[in-house]
């Protein structure tokens, strides 16, 4: 059962904005029409890549002799490192990602070589025919091997309010713990792909799916020894990123056009499903530990958090995505006297990589495991401990990292869930269940969630527009954003056709091109919309002034300006004067008044150093807090979540249906993260859950049976696109209500007095392990 809210629209009544309007790709995707890289026309003379591997996860190269696979039937081309005639290493910040292994491999699944034939399947075949003598070295495959190596891919950094030693000494209870936080693989619908077309004059156009095609295109222009100019990549629709096609989509799209460059002919790459999992990073497991002081009622004085980010073997984006979990270790709640510290750990694994929430889950989750545990040390219901801890008013609302929580809306929007839930009459009959129950048990939780939106790295929080209106009153916008499924491209249609007061089908947005938008950032951080929308409004309004002032100089009124020109309706109104928008810019076209203009947007107010470990990296946050409640089998440790309870702050809405839709999705997918997804490597470093047989993501089966959203129906207070705030991430993060309702069903085996100790994800061996690690209870005492 859902709930579909009508949220109220206030303000700019034209209607294209605020509605409920279907995905622009929706019936192509259902129908089998959406083009996607791998169902573009083939073009002439095309030939298909496949990559060879290493069989190690750590060691010497002594020798790659790939005679056998030059050999192979069909084959024209193989390349090593020492075929690339630019960069070597395509690591997006910081060095360490070579395209192919170079002296070293490491980690197992590493690309080496790369050969292309006339078909997939005789380059796949010929891949594994290369003959690999590797001196195996001891591999680092774990958070605290790194630590006592001090085997770091970046310094530590570390963040502190107030006075930890003397507040921790004087407070009335302590408790200390440490968590366990798995990875997470994207399972993306739509794998690695990518198809580079070599053109004349050295040029090359590259089809990828990726959330960064400037990136790409910088890139490919370093592997290839030439300038960006000569490079376009061009992105219509991904199946699916969720972060895994930020930075590693470009290796492949290199690949593909190095050797496009160098045959002279078309090459597509697309990497098979369990090569794919094997060679491409996940989200970063972590290992994290917190002191926490508190007195009677539960209130935090004094915490000491530590984030151990398992990163891999490269720095890759690790650097900020360790910062966001730090940054959003307190998520809700106010810690007036804390140090966080934040580890890099460098492991022989593929180089973990953003996914959605970008760390900010992992540090979240802390926050989470102190509030239950401070709830069971002191006896109370842990929504009453949560409650007790939010940020307020009063100077309690600074962030370890020194920004104001300004415009909390945590307090009256768990209030209102906490009501509409029927939270504590739920909590009453749960108790008397499980007093009741042997076997099975129920747990109740709700958790709130306070994510900041904004790239931490400040020059990415730009964004750029191209708008073309053309002479039937039709127009075509272009962004830097990638759509992923997500709706971006509806939302920025539903944008220009609210601007100028148009139908939404008189608005096209086109793939997203690096020959048309330059320098763009990243689709990631949540801020699609924010950025993009900004910069495509921001055309808008530049086209509109000059339509305005051409219609005004037209109907020639001394007492009407062009700041009374009024867009609405696909009429153009100056005061008692109007006339229809398509005859407006006909009009203009004819006066020679330019159609098309750039758009351009930065967000305002954002800073943050790190050597002070102080500033305002976030331009706001978004808040939102789910109920979970579950049922577990105590002695199989199987489960089920049974019913959710979602209400979610968005501000004003864009697009209500997509909203909830992310919300949901992204709920799922944090449920998956915390319950099924268990990434398991053997002891020599390879990835042993590397196809959907050995990896679960959630099914339809686990969607529960009782799942309301609700949209928390408030204006962003900041400046953002009509107000609206983001919904790519933060709905993840609401998924923390099961894993804490799992907790709690567990924690009902000691009539609530031990905190369990439980990682994630939570699986039902996990579960199980759990349980019996009470000790005292007995299966015949249960039944009893």
């Amino acid at each position: 059962m859902r709930k579909l809210i009508k949220q109220p629209f206030s303000g700019n009544p034209q209607g294209k904005v605020g509605k409920s309007h279907p995905h622009e790709s929706a019936i192509r995707q259902v129908s089998g029409q959406a083009r996607y890289v791998d169902d573009l026309p083939q073009p002439a003379n095309l030939q298909f890549a496949a990559i060879g591997t290493s069989p190690a996860a750590s060691g010497v190269i002594k020798s790659l002799d790939v005679s056998d696979v030059w050999a192979s039937p069909g084959v024209s081309d193989v390349i090593t490192v020492e075929d690339v005639p630019g960069h070597v290493d395509i690591a997006p910040v910081f060095d360490g990602d070579p395209i192919f292994a170079q002296k070293h491999v490491l980690f197992h699944g590493q690309a080496m070589f790369a050969v292309l034939a006339d078909t997939v399947h005789h380059a796949r075949q010929a891949a594994l025919k290369a003959k690999i003598d590797i001196t195996p070295s001891t591999p680092c495959l774990s958070v605290d091997a790194a630590k006592q190596q001090s085997n770091f891919v970046r310094p530590p950094h570390f963040m502190h309010q107030g006075d930890f030693d003397s507040a921790y000494k004087a407070s009335t209870f302590t408790v200390q713990n440490h968590l366990s936080i798995g990875g997470q693989e994207h399972m993306y619908l739509e794998g690695q792909v990518s198809m580079a077309i070599s053109e004349e004059e050295d040029r090359v156009l590259v089809y990828t799916s990726s959330q960064h095609p400037s990136e790409v295109q910088k890139l490919i222009a370093e592997v290839l020894d030439c300038k960006l100019h000569k490079v376009v990549v061009d992105m219509r629709r991904m199946g699916g990123g969720f972060g895994g096609k930020e930075t590693q989509a470009a290796q492949w799209a290199c690949i593909a056009a190095l050797f496009a460059k160098r045959n002279q002919c078309a090459v597509k790459l697309r990497l098979p499903r369990m090569q794919d999992m094997i060679a491409t990073g996940k989200r970063h497991p972590f290992e994290n530990s917190y002191k926490v002081g508190f007195d009677k009622e539960g209130l935090i004085n004094a915490a000491d958090i530590e984030i151990n980010g398992n990163c891999g073997h490269s720095p890759d984006l690790s650097d900020a995505i360790v910062d966001r979990a730090m940054f959003h270790c307190d998520n809700g709640y106010y810690l007036e006297n804390v140090k966080v510290a934040g580890h890099r750990c460098r492991t022989n694994q593929v180089s973990h990589t953003a996914y959605r929430g970008f760390g900010g889950p992992q540090g979240m989750i802390v926050a989470e495991a102190m509030m239950d545990a401070i709830a069971r040390k002191v006896g109370k219901d842990p929504l009453s401990v949560r409650k007790l801890n939010l940020y307020g008013e009063n100077q309690r609302n600074l962030t370890p990292y020194g920004m104001t929580v300004e415009h909390n809306l945590l307090a009256d929007l768990i209030n209102r869930l906490e009501n509409s839930s029927d939270y504590w009459a739920r909590r009453d009959a749960i108790s008397k269940f499980n007093k009741h129950s042997p076997i099975v048990k129920k747990g109740l939780a709700l958790t709130p969630v306070k994510f900041g939106i904004s790239f931490t790295a400040k020059h990415l929080n730009q964004a750029g527009a191209l708008l073309h209106v053309y002479t039937d009153g039709s127009m075509q916008i272009n962004h830097g954003g990638t759509e992923m499924g997500q709706g971006l491209h509806t939302k920025i249609g539903q944008i220009v056709a609210n601007e100028f007061g148009i139908s939404l089908h008189d608005v096209e947005v086109t793939a997203t091109r690096t020959d048309k938008v330059p320098n763009t950032s990243p689709t990631a951080a949540s801020s699609g919309t924010d950025l993009n929308g900004k910069a495509a409004q921001n055309a808008c309004i530049i086209v509109k002034q000059r339509l305005a002032k051409f219609y005004t100089d037209e109907v020639n009124d001394l007492n009407l300006t062009a700041d009374n020109v009024i867009f609405a309706d696909n009429k153009v109104t100056l005061g008692e004067n109007s006339i229809g928008f398509v005859q407006l810019v006909q009009n203009a076209y004819i006066g020679r008044v330019s159609l098309s203009s750039t758009g351009f947007y930065k967000t305002p107010k954002i800073h943050y150093d790190r050597n002070t470990g102080n500033g305002r990296p976030f331009f706001y946050f978004a808040y939102g807090a789910s109920v979970s409640e579950v049922a577990i089998d105590t002695l199989t440790g199987e489960y089920k979540v049974e019913r959710v309870d979602i209400l979610h702050d968005v501000g004003r809405s864009l697009n209500p249906a997509i909203d909830i839709g992310q919300i949901e999705g992204g709920f799922i997918q944090g449920m998956g993260w915390l319950t099924t997804e268990d990434l398991k490597w053997d002891d020599s470093g390879r990835l042993m859950s590397n196809n959907p047989a050995t990896y679960k993501i959630p099914a339809i089966g686990d969607t529960p049976e009782i799942f309301n959203v609700d949209l928390y129906a408030r204006d962003n207070d900041e400046d953002s696109i009509y107000h609206s705030k983001a919904v790519g991430e933060p709905p993840l993060m609401l998924a923390n209500s099961v894993w804490c309702a799992i907790k709690d069903a567990i924690s009902s085996l000691t009539d609530y007095q031990i905190d369990p100790q439980l990682p994630a994800p939570a699986t039902p061996e996990a579960v199980l392990n759990c349980i019996e690690s009470l000790g005292n209870i007995t299966i015949s005492e249960r039944i009893e």
